[in-house]
This record gives C-alpha cells, sequence and structure tokens, in this order.
C-alpha cells in the first residue's frame, strides 16, 4: 500500500530507517497515511494479509501531477512567470524518479512478507535551490524566484535509509537527479500544455 515519507515528521537522524523511533507527522497528509498503516497492520493482524507499506520519498517523473513542485516550476519556467519558492532554497528533499518507485512496487508483489514497512526513494537529498538549477538548466530558462516563508507542516529534509528494501526486494534506484530532471523536461516538453 502507498505510504510516505511524510509520516516521519521532522527527522531525528538521517538517512531515515523504517524503524525509526515513533513516527511524528507534522502534517495532516503524514497523520493521515500513518492512520492507513495502522489500517494495514490490523489487516494483516486479523485476516492474516500480506501487507507492504511503501513510503515513497518524493516521486517525480513523466505524468506527474501538475500541481507537485517539479511539473508545476517547469510550467511556470516555461511561461516566464515566477516560482514559489518557502524559504531559503535550503530544504531537501529525497526525489526519486517514476521508474525506481515502480521497480520498488513490482518487487512486492512477487514477495510474501506477513507486514512490512519498507522505504521506496533514492537515499540522496537534493536541496530546493539545486533542483531549480537542474530544471533551469534542461529548460534552458532562468528562472524567477517568488520567496515565501515557509509553509506550515513542510518537513526540511528527508533521506530514506533503504537498506531494508535492498536486501530484502533487490531494490536499487537507478537514474539520479541529474538525468531523472532531463528525462521529465523531455517528456515535459512534447507533452505538456
Amino acid at each position: 500500500m502507498p505510504s510516505t515519507s511524510a509520516v516521519y515528521g521532522i527527522a531525528r537522524r538521517l538517512p531515515i530507517p523504517e524503524d525509526a523511533s515513533f513516527p511524528r507527522p507534522i502534517s495532516l497528509y503524514g497523520a493521515t497515511k500513518l492512520a492507513c498503516e495502522a489500517l494495514g497492520h490490523v489487516y494483516h493482524h486479523v485476516y492474516g494479509f500480506d501487507v507492504a507499506m511503501l513510503r515513497f520519498f518524493t516521486v517525480y517523473g513523466p505524468r506527474q501531477r501538475p500541481d507537485l513542485a517539479i511539473f508545476k516550476f517547469a510550467q511556470l519556467i516555461r511561461r516566464g512567470e515566477p516560482i514559489p519558492v518557502f524559504g531559503d532554497g535550503s530544504t531537501a528533499r529525497d526525489y526519486t524518479y517514476i521508474t525506481d518507485t515502480l521497480e520498488g512496487i513490482i518487487a512486492c508483489t512477487g514477495k510474501e512478507f506477513g507486514y512490512q514497512v519498507y522505504n521506496l526513494g533514492e537515499s540522496q537529498t537534493v536541496k530546493l535551490s539545486r533542483l531549480i538549477e537542474l530544471l533551469e538548466g534542461a529548460l534552458g530558462r532562468k528562472a524567477l524566484i517568488r520567496r515565501l516563508p515557509m509553509q506550515p507542516g513542510d518537513v526540511p529534509l528527508t533521506c530514506a535509509d533503504i537498506s531494508k528494501a535492498r536486501e530484502q526486494l533487490g531494490y536499487n534506484p537507478r537514474v539520479p537527479i541529474e538525468k531523472g530532471i532531463g528525462l521529465f523536461v523531455d517528456w515535459f516538453n512534447q507533452t505538456a500544455a
């Protein structure tokens, strides 16, 4: 079942392992995903279902929702409109290309495991300012920045410990952010209006 790195809230150590002390989400989104994880555990316990809770770390790529940062930023940069940057650009995310996430999902379909939680991330962090630079380079345009205060519930840093997924699922992300942004922009330039 899909979950999210948002269940961790503000990381106490990095990279974040699945068995980190009790997750303390700081957003409604993270709290609802943590509740879904609890329901998955109950279904496993009561009905014996195999349940894999997959904590995704900032998935991006072709067909990404247009309200998410990478797509939204690309669209605004192409139009010559300012992009909203919350904070000073130092927040960092573990951006994970869609094909890497899909490989982790597919790996779960061939396993019997009871109830497990897996992090599916790239296991590297990229600052927001660096992400903007990569988009600028791939789009061939400079971004106009509109600085805004940090949003409540936004975590400053995410980074997945993927050692459990590597060991138990053979998960091995292969698309670094530099390549992934190029692939996204290729798709974006061909299909996005």
